[in-house]
């Protein structure tokens, strides 16, 4: 099928049988690119929930391979279009209840469909007001929408659609290039603005909310004398008092977290640090004084996320602070600046961020969108952390926060065994196309040592090594650092160095990524191998590669154990 014949096959869809009389919609088409105009020829307000776009059947078959992003971080779909089958373990329309999928299975802003000869690339372009969706329904009808979330528009007044763009080619690495570009061009990006691809060590992993300030010092003397090329010391989840309460230390960081972070800078590296600025625990104090500032139900007290959507993993109910309400922006904003000014703190790992765009609660803007309300808030954040700053997204909005961060999480929470390790592999490979065009990608953390509850084969520490190569991303260390044997060190001492040169992402020629090739940025290539079967495969080697871990020569012939991953060096 040829690109033209496609896009004239979408230009033919109908438009929503379902609108009022009154409200007139318009496309304007500018080659690839499409933006939707709603019109309220009426004299009378018209609600609006799901504003359909098109709707119809472009001729793809029910069986094709498909991949659809997820609204939030923790969705992605795969599968076949008649068969959608869930990348990760939390979907859009199950866990986090967004969409309802009742005969149909929503994507959110990117579709792509494995045809004959190449592939077919719909996707909205910006997020600036509203979240759009692709409607898939097993016998092959398609719908394009914008959810409108039950706005309202106003008589003589109209609303324009987010940027569809319907792209069609053999190499789908291209199709996500022109995406990419066409993003920058309706969100800009902030990858300028980071000097090199951050790479560190994170509490999170080893010690989780346990952690201490003792803990904190003693991964610091130890990356000082092994690894000196960690360049930030990131405090995660647990040095706070309270959900929401920030500023106000635990017991176990007497001292405070700004003193501490002199202690890092004194040892000469950064500080970062782990905030959910979105959300707020029942007893927290900015609860307490301020239930004003929080997103409301429709009993018009704040709303509790469990109410509308997954709750969150720990201290709930998770309460949301509302992004639309003046006080609220002047809070993060303040925040911010008191963290960056008085603290010395410029890396953020910002979490829990999709309950900033939360579903279902009641803004104190009524007219804003939950992106709307989303995006005011990080607008916020990022006056208050400043020139310099470096902003993670993480268990963010993918979508809402274009143009809103300088890094991105873009897989699950890394977990010592080899499922865990498969699922991260297979969100990142997905979203790898992303890496230095919207942020700097996070793979998550690198853990090469088992930990109670959690362990690993060599093979499957192979596969994991071998997946944060071809992800091409930062380096941050989860384990505890003076645990790491000096075969374990000297990995993560190279993946430091493929960190340190932005080494790219591999290309995959297909979505099965068993085979991927990196491009060395002085010469050369990496080809990275993936078993993803409970099965050992053979596999044909070019002739002159060496393992790139410890430079031993290979021959042409390799054996792959069940769920393992190699990297073979070549030039």
């Amino acid at each position: 099928m040829s690109y033209p014949s496609l896009l004239a096959r979408l230009r033919q869809l109908p438009a929503d049988p379902a609108l009022s009389p009154q409200l007139l919609q318009t496309r304007q088409w500018d080659g690839p690119l499409c933006r939707v105009r709603l019109d309220n020829t009426g004299n009378t307000p018209a609600p609006v929930h799901h504003w359909r776009l098109f709707e119809g059947d472009l001729g793809l078959s029910p069986a094709a391979a498909i991949y659809g992003e997820g609204f939030q971080m923790l969705a992605q779909t795969m599968g076949s279009w008649q068969s959608p089958q869930p990348v990760g373990r939390c979907p859009d329309a199950g866990v986090y209840r967004i969409t309802e999928d009742e005969g149909y299975h929503t994507v959110h802003n990117l579709l792509l469909v494995e045809q004959e000869g190449g592939w077919l690339l719909l996707a909205f372009a910006s997020c600036h007001r509203f979240g759009g969706e692709f409607r898939l329904y097993p016998d092959g009808r398609l719908a394009i929408v914008m959810n409108t979330e039950g706005r309202v528009l106003a008589p003589q007044t109209h609303w324009q659609s987010e940027v569809l763009i319907c792209l069609e080619g053999p190499d789908r690495e291209a199709l996500l290039a022109e995406l990419a570009r066409l993003i920058e061009r309706e969100h800009g990006t902030l990858v300028g603005q980071v000097a090199a691809r951050p790479s560190g060590w994170c509490s999170w992993y080893h010690y989780y909310a346990q952690v201490s300030a003792d803990d904190i010092r003693e991964n610091l003397a130890v990356r000082a004398e092994r690894f000196p090329a960690l360049r930030y010391v990131q405090i995660d989840d647990g040095y706070q008092a309270r959900m929401g309460d920030w500023l106000t230390p635990s017991p176990k960081f007497e001292e405070g977290v700004a003193a501490l972070a002199r202690e890092i800078r004194a040892a000469g590296c950064e500080p970062a640090l782990w905030v959910a600025p979105f959300i707020a625990e029942p007893g927290s104090q900015v609860f307490q004084q301020h239930p004003e500032w929080f997103v409301k139900g429709d009993d018009g007290l704040p709303l509790p996320s469990e109410r509308v959507t997954y709750g969150g993993w720990r201290c709930t109910p998770w309460y949301v602070l509302d992004g639309t309400h003046p006080e609220v922006q002047a809070h993060f904003e303040q925040l911010f600046r008191t963290l960056r000014e008085q603290w010395g703190i410029h890396y953020f790992k910002l979490d829990a961020n999709f309950w900033g765009a939360i579903h279902g609660g009641r803004f104190h803007d009524p007219d804003a969108t939950r992106v709307e309300a989303y995006r005011r808030g990080m607008a916020a954040i990022l006056r208050g952390a400043g020139e310099g700053a470096f902003l993670l997204g993480c268990n963010a909005p993918i979508w809402p926060s274009l143009g809103l961060v300088h890094g991105m999480r873009v897989s699950d929470d890394v977990e010592r065994h080899g499922p865990r390790f498969r699922q991260i592999a297979r969100e990142a490979f997905c979203r790898a196309w992303q890496n230095d065009r919207l942020w700097a990608l996070d793979p998550d953390c690198v853990c090469l040592r088992d930990i109670p509850g959690q362990h690993a084969s060599r093979a499957e520490y192979d596969f994991h090594l071998a997946a944060l190569v071809a992800s091409g991303g930062m380096v941050l260390a989860g384990d505890r650092l003076q645990d790491l044997d000096e075969s374990q060190g000297a990995r993560l001492r190279k993946l430091l160095a493929l960190c340190e040169g932005r080494t790219p992402a591999a290309r995959f020629g297909d979505m099965g990524f068993a085979r991927g090739r990196v491009a060395l940025p002085g010469g050369g290539e990496l080809l990275c191998l993936f078993n993803w079967d409970e099965q050992e495969a053979r596999v044909a080697l070019p002739a002159g590669g060496a393992d790139f871990w410890n430079d031993a020569p290979l021959g042409e012939e390799l054996v792959l154990q069940a769920g393992q991953g190699r990297v073979i060096r070549y030039g």
